[in-house]
């Protein structure tokens, strides 16, 4: 292999490393400064401890985890909407307001198909 390849092949590696490290940077400092991506992981620990708990299926387990997936995701995207559209539009304006609204709606709507998947798959084991 030549000398260009190997350049190449490391440049390469060290923007893949950069980009898990800025990812990684930036749950954790929205993990920080945001109240409601830290009520979802709690929930997200509480689902865990009930899953062992109450032994769920390998499905039930794969079901929980996309909709884990799912919900702090769009909180993550919610967070970054949010932050883009308060620098593009510091000042009070109806269309900013409307996509910071449409963008925590997603993260509502996701967040109460959750609780009742969560509801369908535990209450059965809890009562029954």
């Amino acid at each position: 292999m030549n000398k260009r390849k190997l350049v190449e092949i490391r440049r390469k590696r060290k923007r893949l490393r950069n980009s898990f490290k800025y990812a990684f940077a930036g749950i954790i400092e929205a993990w920080k400064t945001e109240q409601n991506l830290k009520i979802h992981f709690i929930i997200m620990i509480l689902v865990i401890i009930a899953g062992f708990v109450f032994k769920i299926t390998i499905m039930e387990w794969l079901v929980c985890l996309l909709l884990f997936a799912l919900v702090i995701s769009l909180e993550l995207i919610n967070t970054a909407i949010e932050t883009t559209v308060d620098i593009a539009m510091p000042e009070i304006n109806e269309k900013a307001k409307y996509a910071k609204d449409i963008a925590a709606g997603a993260v509502l709507f996701s967040a109460i198909i959750s609780v009742i998947v969560g509801l369908i798959i535990f209450l059965p084991k809890i009562f029954g």
